[in-house]
């Protein structure tokens, strides 16, 4: 009885061991594979999204300018050509 008790004893720590050494090897892993990524990501020459942000302001800012400055540039066109006249024919 005692042996059975003995041997159960025996192989919940052999259970115990091999768990904790799995979890250091699980740990261990994924901190390797972190940094296997993160040097991957360095070497990328990606940019941060506060940068992507901001850059994506600055292209819409740009392109509403622009569109106002179209419609600014129709208007004296269409003041021009109204200013000069009908154009005779040749």
């Amino acid at each position: 009885m005692q042996s059975d008790n003995r041997i159960l004893d025996d192989m919940a720590k052999v259970a115990g061991g091999a768990i904790g050494s799995l979890t250091g090897l699980r740990t261990e892993i994924e901190t390797k594979i972190q940094h296997q990524l993160e040097r991957l990501l360095g070497r990328m020459n990606l940019v941060s999204r506060e940068e992507f942000e901001t850059m994506k302001a600055v292209a819409q800012a740009a392109r509403e300018e622009q569109i106002k400055l179209e419609r600014r540039l129709a208007a004296l066109e269409a003041k021009l050509a109204a200013a000069e006249g009908p154009k005779p024919a040749l």
